[in-house]
This record gives C-alpha cells, structure tokens and sequence, in this order.
C-alpha cells in the first residue's frame, strides 16, 4: 500500500503540535468542504485532508505513522545496500511491517483470535474480526454506497445506512480474512461546521452585539438545505435554538441545536476606539454585576 505523506498533505512539518496541526486542518475542511469550495478538485481533498487529520490529529496514530516511515526508509536503505547477509542485520527487518499491518491493516485487524482446542485442535467457526470505517457525516446523514479493498484485495461495495450512529457495526458475513464475519465499526470524520452527540448535530452561530440585543433574522446550514432563522431580541452566548428533526435520520430524527455565540466587532482605527469609549460612558455598566 502506498506510504502517504500526511504533513505534507496538511502542509505541516514534522514537528507540528497537535494544536497547529487541528489549526492547519480547519482552514483547509473550509477551503475545500464541497459545500462551499470553488476548487475544481474539492471534495477529492477534502477527503484527504480528513484522512491525514484522522491519524495526525491522534496522539498514538500520529505515533505509529511516524514508525511506519521510518521502518520504510530503513527498509528502502537496506533494499539499496551492497549487503546480502541478513545475519549483519540480526534480522532486523524481519516482520518489519508489523506497524503498517497495525495502522493501514487495521481496516482489518482481527478482533477475536482463532482458537486452538486441546492438543492443537483449530476451533471449526472461524473468528470474527473488526475493521474501522471512517466516514464523512454527509455519507451518514444521506445513506451511500462505500467499496472497501478487503485483506485478500478483492473489493466488497458496503451501504450505509442513513443515520448511523459512530461505534456501531456493520456485519460483513464471511468477508473476514481468514473466512470469519468481518464488522465494520462506524468512525466519523471531524467536521469542519457540525459536532455530533448521538442523533443531534450542533452548529455555532455568531451574532453581533446588536444583533444579540436587537434580534435578528439569520442565515444558517442544515444537512439538507440553508434555511432562515429567526434569533429573538435579548439572545445570549451559548443560548440554544433547536432546529426539530434536522439531525440524523432515524425512526424519530435527531434534532440540530445552533448555539449562539456573541462575537465582539474589532478595533481597527482610533474612531472605532472612541466609539467603544462612548458606549461605556453611556451605559456606565458593569456585567459582573
């Protein structure tokens, strides 16, 4: 399988943080997010930048994947060398892809074990195994139609059903690598606009300060389509609007809750200073009272 360059994909160095990396994939979900993007290429990388988010935006992931480039290199370096004797080595690159089986295999790393019975005796079930599946919430709420490469490279094509929920399991009968049922557990990729508990998605809005105090009429996204809401006079940061049956699809849909957010205008010249001046000699008030 082909070793991606995650830090270039996200145009991070090495030695990023995690919190400049999480920095660096936000602007880019937004640049590229099919809902808004121009970019001819769109939705191709936004789906990259998903993909390289999901392991360097995770502590042990980001870990192995470093590992895994470098059992590469020393791979490549010892591919390359004049030496035939693997004994100078001590075996060193025996089973050295062990972490690329651990990371990119993990789509099909076995859950349970195959068991022996008394003297060696293989069980007659093959055991079940567990594969992660990440998918984008669009592909949740819209149902879809995913084709997954399995262990022995044949593909398999896999639905989604609409309103799945992350950690739940799709069962794939005998598509396990050693014959066994092979169970795909649900993963959402991180969403540049929504965050998901269960069947509720949630969205911040940001309003003005006079909008907050005055009311406002504004535009905001569902899954489905914009739609106009209506914030009444008098609204407060991390008030709640909850917007019925705009979450996951499901027997009873989820709702979407849009939280609030007062955001303050910038000072950008010294008429914007006076203003804010003004204000305060006339309000003469105090909000920790």
């Amino acid at each position: 399988m082909e070793h991606k360059d995650y830090y270039k994909i996200l145009g991070v160095k090495k030695t990023s943080t995690k919190a400049e990396i999480k920095k660096e994939y936000r602007r880019l979900a937004r640049k590229y997010h099919p809902d808004v993007s121009k970019e001819k290429d769109a939705e191709d990388q936004f789906k990259a930048v998903s993909e390289a988010y999901d392991i360097l935006g995770d502590e042990k992931k980001r870990a192995e994947y470093d590992q895994l480039g470098r059992e590469q290199k020393q791979r490549q370096q010892y591919q390359s060398s004049s030496y035939t004797d693997s004994s100078n080595f001590g075996g060193g690159f025996q089973g050295g892809g062990s972490v690329f089986n651990d990371m990119f295999g993990s789509m099909f790393t076995g859950g349970a074990q195959g068991g022996h019975g008394q003297a060696g005796q293989q069980t007659t079930t093959p055991a079940s195994q567990s594969a992660t599946l990440n998918l984008d919430l669009e592909d949740v709420y819209n149902g879809a139609k995913k084709t997954i490469r399995l262990p022995n490279g044949s593909s398999v094509e896999v639905k989604i059903p609409k309103g799945i929920e992350e950690g739940k399991k799709i069962r794939l009968r005998g598509k396990a690598s050693n014959g066994g049922d092979l169970y795909l557990k649900i993963k959402l990729n991180p969403h540049p606009f929504y965050t998901v508990k269960h069947k509720d998605i949630y969205l911040n809005l940001a309003i003005s300060p006079w909008e907050a105090v005055l009311g406002v009429t504004a535009t905001v996204r569902t899954l489905s389509a914009k739609i106009r809401l209506k914030v009444p006079a008098g609204a407060y940061t991390g008030q709640k609007m909850r917007l019925k049956g705009k979450g996951l699809p499901d027997k009873v849909n989820g709702d979407q809750y849009v939280v609030l957010n007062i955001a303050t205008p910038p000072i950008k010249t010294d008429k914007d200073k006076v203003f804010y001046q003004k204000m305060e000699d006339h309000f003469k008030w105090n909000p920790r009272k």
